[in-house]
């Protein structure tokens, strides 16, 4: 299965008609956007398919999905959000089952512990063969339980043409990649990324699930108790266990 996942750029990146001259020249069997306005749903009245797009509370766009076959309609995940006043609006991932996949489309927050937190929830929810694509805003490598890391490794992100940035990456699941690509940038800040994936032997599949079932209790973990209260409790044990040994 070929997909497609591209940061458009909102109001001054790519238009329909760019991301439909992207879909004709590469022919994807799904297509994953971030950033998508409503002006984006114009693309079906170009290339046909279906569309699919949840806007981001708040803003002016949001996720999008388009496949050139027929698409069951995608589930909004609420993501976790940051306690800072003045942050953008709650993240959502995009998820959607197509030729048995979970796919779960996303556009994560910048800071780097939050983006992770995020993705722990996106997995947590996530049975069999899963793919989480998308901008990830993310530095460095992710530790995520179960899932490797199947996107390019070349730079997908130039702000200002000064610095460059993998943020555009595949977290996979019971799936293996024979290609992945970055792609012409075109008018938006991001590179389009293309993977061809294609589904492990379920026996293989099994064997993953007890890392599943971690990464649930992992999330349940840390949504019982806020994180300064855990950090509190542990800085506590540690200096009482110091105070002990130096008695």
């Amino acid at each position: 299965m070929k997909i497609l996942s591209w940061n458009v750029l909102r109001l001054t990146g790519a238009a329909a008609e760019d991301v439909a001259g992207l879909v004709e020249r590469h022919r994807p069997d799904l297509l994953l956007l971030q950033e998508a306005t409503r002006d984006i749903s114009a693309l079906p009245s170009l290339v046909g398919g279906t569309y699919f797009q949840e806007p981001l509370e708040g803003r002016i766009y949001g996720l999008a999905m388009w496949s050139p076959h027929a698409l069951p309609r995608p589930r909004a995940l609420r993501l976790p959000v940051s306690q800072v006043p003045g942050r953008v609006p709650p993240r959502l991932a995009q998820i959607a089952m197509v030729g048995g996949i979970d796919f779960a489309n996303v556009h994560l927050s910048h800071g780097q512990f939050l983006n992770r937190w995020q993705l722990f929830r996106i997995a947590s929810v996530l049975s069999g063969p899963s793919a989480i694509i998308g901008d990830y805003n993310a530095l460095g490598p992710i530790p995520l339980p179960g899932f490797k890391d199947l996107g390019p490794r070349q730079p997908t992100h130039s702000p200002a043409n000064i610095l460059s940035f993998r943020l555009d990456r595949c977290m996979a699941r019971g799936l293996r990649c024979t290609q992945r690509r970055v792609l012409a940038r075109g008018p938006s800040d991001h590179h389009p990324i293309s993977l061809e994936l294609h589904a492990v032997p379920e026996h293989l599949i099994t064997e993953l699930r007890p890392l599943h079932s971690n990464v649930v209790r992992w999330v349940a973990a840390v949504q019982e108790k806020p994180i300064r209260a855990r950090i509190r409790e542990r800085w506590m044990r540690q200096e009482r266990h110091s105070r002990r040994h130096s008695a």
